[in-house]
C-alpha cells in the first residue's frame, strides 16, 4: 500500500497546481522509496528506464527545437516564400504535401512529416498564406478548416501509405492477427494488397483537397456579405 503513496503526492502536487516535472519527479521518488529501493537504486531505475526507452524519447527531443525555429521567424518565412508563389493555392499545395508524404511513407520514411514537425510550422501557415495570396484576408473559420485540411492531409496519406512498406509495425501486426485465426500470409502479400488502396484515398482525398479551393472562395464571398467588393483570383482556370 505504500507504493500507492506516489498517487497521493500526484494529486496534490497538481490539486496545488505545483509544476507538473517537480511533482512527477517527487512523486517516482516517493515510490521507489516506499517500494523498499534506496536513494541511489531509485535514481538508477529512473537512469535505467530512460536508457531503455531512448528511442522512444528521441521524438520528443525535436519539439523544442520546433519551439526555438518558430520563434525565430519559421512560419512568417514560409507565408513569405508562398506569398510569391502566384499559381500555388492551398488545395494544390495540400495535395502535393499529400502525395510526398504517402510516397515516404511507403518508403518506410514515416518520420518525415508528422504534426509537431511540419504541419503546424511549415503545411498549415504556408497553406494559409496561398489563400490569403488569392482572396485577402480569411475568415477565421475558413482559417480554421484550412489548417484540419493539412492535419487531415497528414494522417490519412500516413495511414494509408505505411502499410505499402512491409517492415511496418501496421503490417506485422496484422500478420500476426491473421496467424492467430488461421490465416497465413507474407507480409509482401499485405503490402500489394495495400497498393490499390492507397491510389484511392489518393484519388478521394485529392480530390477534396482540389475542391477546397472553391470552398475558400464561396466561403469569403459570403463573409463579405452581398453588398462586398471581393478580388478572387480564379487559380483553378
Amino acid at each position: 500500500m505504500l507504493v500507492l503513496l506516489g498517487i497521493a503526492v500526484l494529486v496534490a502536487g497538481f490539486l496545488l497546481r505545483f509544476n507538473p516535472l517537480p511533482v512527477i519527479l517527487t512523486a517516482a521518488l516517493v515510490t521507489g522509496i516506499a517500494g523498499g529501493l534506496t536513494l541511489t537504486e531509485t535514481l538508477a531505475a529512473f537512469g535505467k528506464a530512460f536508457n531503455d526507452n531512448r528511442y522512444i524519447s528521441i521524438v520528443w527531443l525535436v519539439l523544442p527545437v520546433i519551439g526555438l525555429l518558430e520563434r525565430s521567424g519559421l512560419q512568417e518565412q514560409a507565408r513569405a516564400l508562398i506569398a510569391k508563389m502566384a499559381r500555388v493555392t492551398a488545395g494544390r499545395l495540400l495535395l502535393a504535401y499529400f502525395v510526398a508524404r504517402q510516397v515516404t511513407a511507403a518508403l518506410g520514411q514515416t518520420k518525415l512529416g508528422g504534426h509537431p514537425q511540419m504541419v503546424r510550422p511549415l503545411v498549415a501557415p504556408m497553406a494559409e498564406a496561398a489563400a490569403e495570396t488569392h482572396h485577402g484576408d480569411l475568415p477565421d473559420a475558413t482559417r480554421f478548416r484550412i489548417r484540419a485540411h493539412a492535419a487531415a492531409a497528414d494522417n490519412i496519406a500516413l495511414f494509408f501509405g505505411e502499410d505499402i512498406f512491409i517492415a511496418i509495425a501496421s503490417i506485422l501486426l496484422i500478420k500476426g492477427f491473421l496467424e492467430q485465426n488461421g490465416i497465413i500470409l507474407q507480409p509482401l502479400e499485405l503490402s500489394v494488397w495495400a497498393i490499390p488502396t492507397a491510389v484511392v484515398a489518393l484519388l478521394v482525398h485529392g480530390t477534396r483537397l482540389l475542391l477546397l479551393d472553391r470552398r475558400i472562395a464561396r466561403e469569403v464571398r459570403i463573409d463579405e456579405g452581398p453588398g462586398g467588393i471581393v478580388e478572387v483570383t480564379e487559380p483553378w482556370s
